[in-house]
């Protein structure tokens, strides 16, 4: 992705960044599927020492129920 900022200065200094929407839209849906990506690994982990469960041992539970 290519992007066309525009800085503004205050002071001298960079203070501020503008870009066009649709370049801001799309750096805010890949920061949103990074987001979702870390969420997917943290419970990835965080399932690792649980106990798994197959689905025909999930129909027959269900079944008798």
């Amino acid at each position: 992705m290519r992007l066309n900022p525009q800085v503004i200065e205050k002071g001298g200094k960079k203070e501020f960044v503008v870009l066009p929407y649709e370049e801001y839209q799309a750096i805010e849906e890949l920061m949103e599927d990074y987001m979702d990506l870390i969420d997917l690994r943290e419970s990835k982990t965080d399932g690792q020492d649980q106990l798994s469960v197959s689905l025909d041992e999930v129909i027959k539970e269900l079944k008798k129920g």
